[in-house]
């Protein structure tokens, strides 16, 4: 008989006829359950509050349940009340407990509210799974008031006298959150994040703090991910990179405050160095909800000045060390005639903003100053050592991945490089050249080497990718000819600033380019199948929309950073994909954690139903069905070679 050792091994699971029946029985159920609701969002950039709301509502699932539940049974302010607890039970309860005059009845009402809704959440999964998902101290209540809530309606008061016990046995607060907390956790089965956590807003950290806690997620590294895990790996380029869009959006929290990096040493050198410099080009770009405060505003400012110059620098080594990456271009320090103050870009010359740079060699403007090299020793120590940038280096890294085929969907933060003609862009990488999915799993190893590498030369290359990976032009998720970071600074003319995007962008709206970026990652074509994209802000309010190329590529970046509302109208979406379809929901700007607790004020949000189907998609129709119905293959042949006699069942 075929692969008789394998049944062999796999009868160890299953020694009799008996288990290996009923295994395939439960796998046979659960492939007919609805499948799980998959969650899509991207571009958090550190908007901590936002994401937690929205993944405490589940994007206006929650809220939409207790309208189905409980219709004209509860008034609006009731159906709010009851989904801010559910957000929020911790801080609800307070508010609660001080109004209420009989909190024990109010107890009571409530639990039989969360009951129903716990109740809906959970139809439809399998009772193992609810049971996985409770906390060991009620799993046991929980599970016999679903079981006797859904099944009999005759044991209603079996149900209230289990609730009235918990109630006079002072365990009420605690039922309501875990009840809560369930519902949070049921309501969204798989969350992707389609790159872009990091950078601009103040709670990365605490996003991050978050998904590494969460039950079920994924990440697709952005551009802005890889700089912060290319800081991780040890890239000077990368910190300095790190450090100076943390100052130019007075951004310090994720730094000092999330992991620890003291930012003394880069503060005192920068007042030694631009003490007399009011460095009025590098006044950060403070935020309403994290000001720099005036008498810091200088100080700041100096530092980011101080840390940009140490970046030029530094890219310059690295491009220099790396011809291959084809970025000579962006080394500008040596294109500065330091008598005229003008520099010469593309033929041009043009005069800079700032001449005082006292740091700067003429004869060898890329060497670091004795005191910048000081600094860059210290900063990469704090990079590499902080504990808890380890911590969520190494979630980011065992959940994370260049892209994601799931489900017929492939996830990706960026572009697949193209050229003009719509062919797969070739992209050399160490005299090899690669293109498409092959392109992408090279560049997953690369940037997985750069963290994980031991040998120092091997480590050093695979960190200057990641800088490349940053903003180098063939960079999937970057794919523009430069970041023109320093023209920003130093040239008021707007024609230097210019970033040309890859032919991607523009090629993207092109529904036969989409279905050959789908066929070559080995994504089947069908009605379900899409490209799901982060990285550019769909300008919503100016009428442009998240869905391409006839239904096949769908851009989620919304703008939950707050430095893009202005551009987008909106502040995020998130793609919902459950068993009925496909729903793109948009949201509007998230106020506070503190008015939604207060007075009920919930992210309003617009839900779009893409594509709709009667007939709801099963378990079976998902990768993971794929995998248990080899599982049921397998066991169907366990118990073919149990009743031939190949095999002998194991009763002991």
């Amino acid at each position: 008989m075929r692969d008789l050792k394998y049944l062999q091994l796999l009868s160890k699971s299953f020694p009799t006829i008996s288990a290996a029946s009923t295994e395939i029985i439960n796998l046979e159920a659960i492939l007919n359950l609805p499948k799980g609701t998959e969650h899509f969002l991207t571009d958090i950039h550190g908007e901590h509050e936002a994401f937690q709301h929205v993944l405490k509502n589940a994007s206006g699932v929650i809220r939409k349940k207790v309208e189905d539940i409980f219709g004209h049974r509860l008034r609006e302010w009731e159906k709010r009340e009851l989904c801010t607890l559910i957000y929020y039970p911790e801080e609800k309860l307070k508010v609660i407990k001080a109004r209420e005059k009989d909190i024990e009845d109010w107890y009571r009402m409530v639990l039989l509210q969360l009951l129903s809704v716990l109740s809906n959440v959970s139809s439809k999964y399998t009772r193992s799974k609810v049971r996985k998902a409770l906390p060991p101290e009620f799993s046991y209540i929980i599970q016999e008031l679903l079981h006797e809530f859904k099944t009999d309606p005759n044991k209603q008061d079996y149900v209230h006298a289990i609730i009235a016990t918990i109630v006079t046995t002072g365990r009420a607060e605690n039922f309501i959150v875990a009840m809560s907390r369930i519902i949070q956790r049921l309501t969204i089965d798989h969350l992707h994040i389609v790159g872009d956590i990091y950078d601009r807003g103040p709670g990365a950290h605490i996003i991050m703090d978050l998904l590494c806690d969460y039950h079920n997620f994924d990440i697709q590294w952005g551009n802005h991910d890889l700089v912060w895990m290319g800081a991780a790996s040890g890239s000077e380029a990368c910190i300095a990179n790190v450090l100076r869009m943390s100052l130019r959006y007075g951004n310090l929290s994720t730094l000092e405050d999330g992991y620890g990096i003291n930012l003394l040493p880069l503060a005192t050198f920068a007042m030694e160095m631009y003490g007399e410099d009011p460095c009025s080009l590098f006044k950060p770009k403070a935020r309403e909800d994290e000001p720099v405060k005036q008498k810091h505003m200088k100080l700041v400012s100096q530092m980011h000045k101080a840390i940009a110059i140490i970046q030029f620098k530094l890219e310059g080594q690295v491009i220099d060390r790396n011809p291959e990456f084809g970025m000579d271009d962006r080394k500008l320090l040596h294109k500065i005639d330091f008598n005229k103050w003008t520099i010469s870009i593309d033929g041009k010359e043009y005069q800079l903003r700032d001449t005082l740079f006292p740091t700067i060699d003429p004869s060898d403007p890329y060497r670091l100053t004795e005191d910048e090299r000081e600094v860059m020793d210290i900063m990469k120590h704090y990079f590499t050592h902080s504990e808890k940038l380890r911590k969520h280096m190494r979630c980011i890294y065992a959940n994370g991945s260049l892209y994601l085929v799931k489900n017929s969907n492939l996830l990706y933060h960026g572009s697949v490089p193209l050229n003009e003609d719509g062919t797969f862009k070739k992209v050399k990488i160490k005299g090899v050249e690669y293109w498409g999915k092959a392109l992408f799993d090279k560049v997953d190893q690369i940037i997985r080497q750069a963290y994980f590498e031991e040998k120092k030369r091997e480590k050093m290359y695979a960190a200057d990718f990641i800088w490349y990976l940053w903003c180098g032009p063939s960079s999937p998720p970057f794919d523009k000819d430069r970041m023109t970071t320093f023209e920003r600074y130093f040239i008021a003319e707007k024609e230097t600033h210019k970033e040309k995007k890859g032919h991607y962008y523009q090629l993207k709206n092109n529904r036969e380019i989409c279905e050959m970026i789908l066929n070559e990652f080995g994504v089947e074509d069908s009605k379900v199948s899409h490209i799901i994209n982060g990285h550019i802000p769909v300008k919503t309010g100016k009428g442009e929309s998240p869905i391409k190329a006839g239904g096949k590529l769908l851009v989620i970046d919304g703008g939950y950073s707050k430095a893009y509302q202005p551009e987008t109208g909106i502040a995020g979406y998130t793609l919902i994909y459950n068993s009925h379809g496909l729903m793109l929901v948009q949201h509007e700007p998230f106020e506070s954690a503190k008015r939604a607790i207060e007075e009920g004020h919930d992210i309003i949000s617009e839900t779009t139903v893409l594509e709709f189907s009667n007939k709801r998609r099963l378990v079976r129709d998902t990768d993971i069905g794929a995998e248990l119905m080899r599982q049921i293959e397998d066991l169907t042949r366990l118990l073919a070679a149990y009743r031939s006699g190949y095999l002998k069942e194991d009763d002991n």
